[in-house]
Order: C-alpha cells, then sequence, then structure tokens
C-alpha cells in the first residue's frame, strides 16, 4: 500500500504541490461561486450545470487518453456511496449553504474536514494516528480559526442553515476521500472520478433540474460566465483530478489537512478584490496553517 512514507525526490514534490493548488482552487471559488449566486443561477442549478458539464470533461478526458476496464458489477456498491458523498450531496450542500452563508463562514467550517477524515480512516481504514499527525491538525485547525475570525465577520452573521448545510458538506466530503482511496489505489484516477460523477448526476438531476430550466442564460454577463467556467473547469474537473490522483501516495488524512488552506487564499482573494488588508496576524495564523499541513505530510 502505497502512502506518504515511500514518497521520494520529485515525486514528493508533485503529490503535495498537487494539494496545495487544490487548496488555492478551492479558496479562490468561495468568492467566485458566490458571486454567481442567486441572482444569476439558483444554487441547485447551478450545481446541475457544474456535475453536468464536469462529468462531459471527465469522459472527453477518457475518450482522449483511454481508459481502463474496471469490474462495475463488484465495485458498484462503493462507486455509488462515493457518487452520493464525493458529488451529489457533497455539491448540493456546498452551493446551498454557501447560497445562504457568507464565504467566510463557509471556509471555517469546512476546516472540520481532516478531522472527521482522521477520524473516519482510523475507524474505517485503520489508519494509524501518530501524535505528530494529531498536533499538525491541532495547529491547522488553530490558524485557520483565528484567521477567518479576525476577518471581521463573526460566524453568528451567517445563516444557520447554511452553516449546517456547509458541515453537511464537510462530512461528506471527509467521508468521500475515506471511502474513494481503495479504489483510487487499484485504478486510475480518471477511471473512477468519471464513474462517480456519472453516478452522480443522476443523482443530482431531481434536485436541480427546475432551477436549471428556469434560468435566464441571456441575460448572463460575460464576467459571471468566466466565473461559471472556473468553477466547472478548474474547482469540479482539475481540482477532483488532482485530488484523486494525490489519493494514489498518501493517506485520506493528509489530503484533508491541505483544507486548511483554504482560508488563506480566500483572504488573498479578498486582498486582491480590495476586500480586505493583509496584516501580520494573517501571515502569523497563515504560518500555523503550513505548519499543521507540514507536520502532516512528514513521515
Amino acid at each position: 500500500m502505497l502512502n506518504s512514507a515511500y514518497l521520494c525526490g520529485m515525486q514528493k514534490y508533485k503529490v503535495h504541490g498537487a494539494l496545495t493548488a487544490v487548496g488555492m482552487i478551492y479558496g479562490v471559488n468561495y468568492s467566485i461561486a458566490k458571486e454567481v449566486m442567486p441572482h444569476y443561477i439558483q444554487p441547485f442549478g447551478f450545481t446541475l450545470l457544474r456535475v453536468g458539464a464536469a462529468t462531459f470533461l471527465f469522459w472527453c478526458y477518457h475518450f482522449i487518453h483511454g481508459g481502463e476496464s474496471i469490474d462495475i458489477k463488484k465495485n458498484l456498491p462503493r462507486l455509488l456511496l462515493c457518487a452520493v458523498l464525493g458529488v451529489s450531496a457533497n455539491q448540493l450542500f456546498f452551493l446551498a449553504g454557501l447560497n445562504l452563508t457568507s464565504p467566510i463562514n463557509a471556509a471555517l467550517i469546512m476546516t472540520v474536514t481532516p478531522v472527521l477524515v482522521l477520524l473516519s480512516s482510523a475507524l474505517l481504514l485503520k489508519e494509524r494516528v501518530t501524535a505528530k499527525k494529531a498536533l499538525g491538525i491541532g495547529l491547522g485547525l488553530s490558524g485557520a480559526v483565528l484567521l477567518v475570525l479576525q476577518q471581521g465577520e463573526s460566524t453568528a452573521q451567517g445563516g444557520m442553515l447554511g452553516d449546517i448545510l456547509i458541515f453537511l458538506n464537510a462530512s461528506s466530503y471527509g467521508l468521500y476521500l475515506v471511502l474513494v482511496r481503495p479504489l483510487m489505489q487499484r485504478y486510475k484516477a480518471a477511471t473512477i472520478v468519471k464513474w462517480i460523477f456519472l453516478f452522480g448526476f443522476f443523482m443530482v438531476l431531481p434536485f436541480g433540474w427546475e432551477e436549471f430550466s428556469s434560468t435566464s442564460w441571456q441575460t448572463i454577463p460575460p464576467l459571471i460566465w468566466l466565473a461559471i467556467i472556473y468553477v466547472v473547469v478548474f474547482t469540479t474537473f482539475v481540482a477532483y483530478m488532482l485530488n484523486a490522483w494525490t489519493l494514489r501516495y498518501v493517506n485520506s488524512s493528509v489530503v484533508g489537512i491541505y483544507i486548511y488552506l483554504q482560508p488563506i487564499f480566500a483572504s488573498f482573494t479578498a486582498v486582491l478584490l480590495q476586500q480586505d488588508q493583509l496584516t501580520p496576524q494573517k501571515l502569523l495564523f497563515s504560518l500555523l496553517i503550513f505548519s499543521g499541513v507540514y507536520l502532516v505530510s512528514r513521515k
């Protein structure tokens, strides 16, 4: 079984570089997705567009690069469960929750994912939780909480329902990372992701069709279309492919810890949009987050 203890040389840097890229993509996504909803597209309609377009991209990738055969009958129960947790529930909860709460609230709540991943891995996969990993999660969580809270917004300002939906999103995503890993170790990432997104699309379809079909597509301005493309191509297609690939080489808990990078990139996005300022406190809290990532990724 491959894990971070066996990574060496450039492969190790590629894996952790990919996870950092995923953290950046997701961190920026909070502000970008919020611009789309609910004025232009309602959350469930946006989810259907996101999952449907990403499914198309995953299958195009499969036909262009060639795919491997998979025993669907044998793996169907796990594939369906991963489709529920990693696509349908995950995407529906996230966009519906983000529509009701603030990006800062969402970023804060999502930092519970590594804790859920670590607990799920210990219970379901019998992964060993070392003191170093526990310390890394503690440092990362502390930095993320301090970074988000000092933005000047209280978690109480977000809608309670939105916060609950984001927590459910974090829970489903954490379980997905654990349950999908055995599949990723047997098959290529593209092979697994294309199937779980195909199944997930049909699960999302009943929830999102009404909002999708009632969207006034002709009134959407070019800038919002660029935001939609970012959410579909980068946040969904690229991020899922990178996450799936890294699960061949590192534990689910290592992948989960990189969610602590999201508040950093979310803050940088706010600075670039002149919505916030980069302060010494933020740099200090960012250092705590990176320290947590470092400890969890060490042998």
